[in-house]
């Protein structure tokens, strides 16, 4: 009897112990907050930023905290294989209309992929995807992007804004500068911190 009860309690306590992580692990998971406003004032590693939205918040910036600079760049950068972000609004006919389009650089190939709601206006999306065909069109240019779960047609207009990131530091932030902050965690204090920041460079607001 002591050799059953034996055989039934390790699976018990496998199953516990899975469980037990599990917990954990979504315990963990810290809530994060999309930030996109200007710069109103830089304290140490604190960013005291104006939201979009009219509110100020302070963002306590990370010791290893990484800075990219947005800039902008020419639609003739996408290239077939180039990894982009379109921001973008659906049409009718299932195509997606960009309003923005910035391009990765390599080393960020696959950041974030898919499709995906996105809040820079009403209705608007993002889809983190790889180039697979660029077409001239007639209302602008036609842009087939592939992901893992699927693919979008996009057509980008002439007037869309494209940017790219550029690896900088700390000197890109300065009183004025717009910024977005992708990901900054929310911490139980209500406080939050970031370890990336994105900064328009030369007065670009990021359009993304």
């Amino acid at each position: 009897m002591t050799v059953q009860r034996a055989t039934f309690t390790r699976p018990l306590i496998a199953v516990a112990m899975v469980a037990v992580s599990t917990i954990h692990a979504f315990a963990q998971q810290t809530p994060t907050v999309r930030i996109r406003g200007t710069i109103e004032s830089i304290d140490g590693n604190t960013l005291g930023v104006r939201t979009r939205e009219g509110s100020d918040v302070k963002v306590r910036m990370t010791d290893n905290v990484a800075v990219f600079a947005v800039v902008k760049t020419s639609l003739s950068e996408i290239k077939d294989g180039s990894y982009i972000g379109v921001t973008g609004l659906p049409e009718p006919d299932g195509t997606q209309k960009a309003i923005a389009v910035h391009i990765f650089p390599e080393n960020q190939r696959g950041a974030a992929e898919g499709f995906r709601p996105w809040d820079a206006r009403a209705n608007s999306t993002m889809t983190n995807a790889t180039v697979a065909q660029t077409v001239k069109g007639t209302d602008g240019q036609n842009i087939t992007v592939k992901y893992k779960d699927g693919e979008k047609k996009v057509v980008v207009p002439p007037d869309t804004p494209i940017v790219t990131f550029i690896a900088s530091d700390k000197t890109e932030l300065k009183p004025g500068a717009k910024l977005i902050i992708f990901g900054a965690a929310k911490k139980d204090d209500g406080s939050l911190e970031a370890n990336r920041v994105n900064v328009g460079r030369d007065g670009i607001t990021p359009p993304m």
